[in-house]
């Protein structure tokens, strides 16, 4: 099977500061992949040099298809001169702001999206009106609209409260699971995508490890990746680590 994302050897450097280095894994179709680490460890560098935008010091990276992401939640501002759909839109055809899908497929395709993350019903309102969540959702369908084989999701999370990081969440997981779309999901807190996490892919000081939760999110293994005492706790369901130093750089 092609995989959905291919990593080889992968070294990412400013100066002497090495962010990470021999990089290597694999993300198969239809897998959820979580990245954790410190700030600074390199996350959303990565998400940049699998989309060409963060030029590689060694090795190499190869998506198997087309690749959608889903960015970090910043709010639109208060007269933003953008609707909902035109989000939407510019996933679709990469119109300009404000101006109308002509074309009677792209009409429906958009609408086909809007309605597949539930947003049909403040789509034609100003985006600097919707709440975050109103608002992730729209760029959820946005990411979707090129039909990616793997989607990039950098801290889609953030800002959110309970209720929508839960309604986006299952959103990204449920194209998953229908559409065998590989994922590759950023963030600080694993805990509301755990139960949907395959394995998690571990950036620190610029090393790494990958595995299944249970064989990452352990105090012995964070211990050893980060060269200092990291304890992990597991409680009602959730994973809490203690005693991660926050690191500089890019």
């Amino acid at each position: 099977m092609t995989p959905a994302l291919l990593v080889e050897g992968a070294t990412l450097a400013f100066g002497r500061h090495t962010v990470w280095r021999d990089l290597s894994f694999e993300v198969a179709p239809g897998e959820f992949v979580a990245v954790l680490g410190a700030n600074g460890s390199g996350k959303t560098s990565l998400l940049r040099a699998i989309l060409h935008r963060q030029q590689l010091s060694a090795g190499r990276i190869v998506a198997g298809g087309e690749v959608g992401i889903i960015p970090q939640q910043r709010l639109f501002q208060a007269g933003t001169p953008l609707r909902g759909r035109d989000l939407v839109e510019l996933g679709v055809n990469g119109t300009r702001f404000g101006l109308p899908v002509t074309r009677r497929g792209e009409r429906e395709r958009v609408d086909a999206l809007i309605a597949s993350v539930g947003a049909a019903e403040y789509a034609m309102r100003p985006v600097g009106i919707l709440s975050g969540g109103e608002q992730q959702r729209l760029r959820v369908a946005q990411a979707l609209a090129a039909d990616p084989a793997l989607l990039l999701c950098d801290e889609p999370l953030a800002s959110l409260d309970l209720h929508h990081q839960r309604a986006v969440a299952d959103l990204i997981d449920e194209r998953r699971r229908e559409r065998d779309t590989a994922v590759l999901f950023v963030t600080h807190d694993i805990n509301p995508v755990l139960g949907m996490v395959d394995r998690v892919l571990y950036l620190a000081e610029g090393r790494h490890t990958i595995g299944s939760p249970d064989e990452v999110l352990r105090s012995d293994v964070l211990s050893e990746l980060y060269g200092t005492p990291i304890e992990v706790f597991r409680t009602d369901g959730r994973v809490f680590v203690a005693g991660v130093p926050e690191i500089g750089g890019h």
